[in-house]
């Protein structure tokens, strides 16, 4: 494997879709140095917000209650993408141009770019109203006496930070390695680590706290590890069919069920949902409820998490994977699961196979997010490793990091096949017209 992927590095164009990437990820974290016009440079590197910002910039990769130009992130591109991706299930209109092929994706990407402004302006609305306004330290003494040219500024600078992470993450997906969207969460994620070690190495007791992350971490890891790839193999076979002499299908497949299937998507619903009655109480008062609400290790807190993340787990799974629709697409294929009926009883043996793999899946994210509070030290003074911690971010790290491997051995895999054939790097559409002549003499 590591022949392979030092085989990979000396292909020029692999080699230039890497550094193409990591350069764009520069771009991307300079973004952040940029101060938003109005608003205090001395303040570009404070962090100002309650749990539901933090909890959002931990998992997004962004940097919401910084006065900086990409403090949104890619945040606002996910929300349009999840928006659709909803809409593809529900919508029969857009469930239909979905499956017009390339042209249909083509018009989805369309108006998920569209979405994106919209969105982008509500969250700056979000963020200048519920962050800024309330702390004054972080506005400019200049433009303090004007709150409506200063929100106006806010919000189209962090709309046009918003726009220009989109078009960074979709440069990557065209010109680099990978997903761009994923590469720039998992680079936000990562670039918070180093400066939150450094404020724990002041602590009296960091080798005792970085033990016990470092403790935490593995085991986090090798558990997130072990249930991404786990998968349930259900047997398809083709129907065998014989036209004249020849006989085509009869091969045996199987239709892979991932155990989390729905990847990190549960828990960030559970957790905005979850934060709610908590921003509500703090704006009435009842600060016993709030802190009750925000509490990680409390028995209600505990209790509603889990709850909202099985809900959310059942809810995703079965808008994203119907039963019905894959049981008509095997049977129209001539393709039957072997020792069940197809149709009505496909059906209903792949509803009950889903379901318990949901419940597997579910039980597997409820305690990858409330574990950790309960071993991660309590005397962490950076809330961002709490949230690295959690669980959840891992799990979107983990995730990316293991699709981002997978591509990659994809292409040495290809690399071999053409060495393998003969063919030289960068074989043009002559290769195979020069080495039919060699055969033929």
């Amino acid at each position: 494997m590591e022949g392979s992927f030092l085989n990979l590095i000396r292909v020029k164009d692999t080699r230039d879709k890497i550094v193409t990437t990591l350069l764009l990820l520069l771009a991307y974290r300079l973004g952040f140095q940029i101060p938003i016009p109005g608003m205090d440079v001395s303040q570009i590197g404070a962090s100002v917000g309650n749990q539901f910002f933090g909890m959002v910039s931990a998992l997004t990769g962004s940097a919401i209650g910084q006065s900086t130009l990409f403090s949104l992130g890619i945040m606002p591109y996910i929300s349009a993408s999840i928006i659709f991706s909803m809409l593809g299930k529900i919508s029969p209109a857009i469930e239909a141009i979905q499956k017009e092929g390339a042209s249909g994706q083509k018009k989805i990407n369309q108006w998920t770019r569209l979405s994106v402004v919209p969105i982008a302006i509500l969250q700056g609305v979000f963020v200048y109203t519920g962050i800024f306004l309330r702390n004054p330290q972080m506005i400019d003494p200049a433009m303090q006496g004007h709150p409506v040219a200063l929100g106006a500024i806010v919000i189209f600078s962090l709309l046009a930070g918003a726009l220009l992470v989109m078009w960074i993450g979709e440069l990557i997906t065209e010109h680099g390695v990978g997903n761009g969207a994923s590469l720039i969460i998992m680079a936000g994620i990562i670039a918070t680590l180093p400066s939150a070690i450094m404020r724990i190495a002041e602590d009296s007791e960091f080798w005792q706290t970085i033990l016990s992350l470092i403790a935490v971490w593995v085991i986090t890891v090798f558990v997130v590890v072990y249930i991404h790839k786990g998968e349930r193999r259900i047997p398809i076979q083709y129907a065998r069919l014989t036209r004249g002499r020849r006989v085509y299908g009869g091969q045996r497949h199987y239709l892979p069920l991932k155990v989390n299937m729905a990847g990190v998507m549960p828990i960030i619903f559970a957790s905005v949902l979850f934060v709610i009655p908590g921003l509500l109480f703090e704006w009435l008062g009842w600060v016993s409820l709030r802190d009750m609400f925000q509490d990680q290790t409390h028995v209600l807190h505990v209790t509603l998490y889990v709850l909202l993340v099985f809900a959310f787990c059942f809810f995703w799974n079965r808008l994203m994977f119907q039963p019905e629709e894959i049981a008509n697409n095997l049977r129209e294929h001539g393709a039957f699961i072997p020792g069940i009926r197809p149709g009505a009883k496909t059906s209903e043996y792949l509803s009950s196979t889903l379901t318990r793999i949901t419940l597997a899946g579910a039980a597997f994210l409820a305690i990858i997010a409330v574990f950790p509070a309960f071993v991660t030290p309590r005397s962490l003074p950076d809330q961002s490793m709490v949230y690295f911690l959690g669980g959840t971010s891992v799990l979107i790290v983990v995730g990316v990091a293991l699709e981002l491997v997978d591509r990659l051995k994809a292409q040495a895999i290809m690399k071999g096949y053409k060495e393998e054939a003969g063919e030289p790097q960068g074989g043009g559409p002559n290769w195979s017209r020069k080495s039919r002549r060699g055969q033929a003499s």
